[in-house]
């Protein structure tokens, strides 16, 4: 017999069973993240030249690349984006 596959939502910790609203904020935490990860790469910055950029240690960025979402609130990570001069937005949908 095949096992059936669930077709993924939107929202990667929903289907990770997460309940909604820790969901929400989840998604946005790694979007956010994987967002400043990308500016650290374009930019082509090292551990320490982001530290700078950003205002934090060298092992807070190190955290940051590694993709340790559970070291940075939300709160945090809208701080990072605006010490670089962005603009964080958010959009409600019913």
């Amino acid at each position: 017999m095949k096992k059936q596959r669930k077709k993924a939502g939107n929202n990667i910790f929903i289907d990770l069973g997460f309940e909604p609203a820790e969901a929400a904020v989840l998604q946005m935490r790694a979007t956010l993240m994987s967002d400043l990860r990308a500016y650290i790469d374009n930019e082509g910055l090292t551990q320490a030249e982001a530290a700078e950029r950003l205002g934090i240690a060298q092992s807070r960025v190190s955290d940051l690349v590694r993709s340790k979402w559970d070291k940075f609130s939300l709160e945090m990570l809208i701080t990072l984006e605006a010490r670089l001069g962005r603009t964080v937005s958010l959009e409600l949908a019913a």
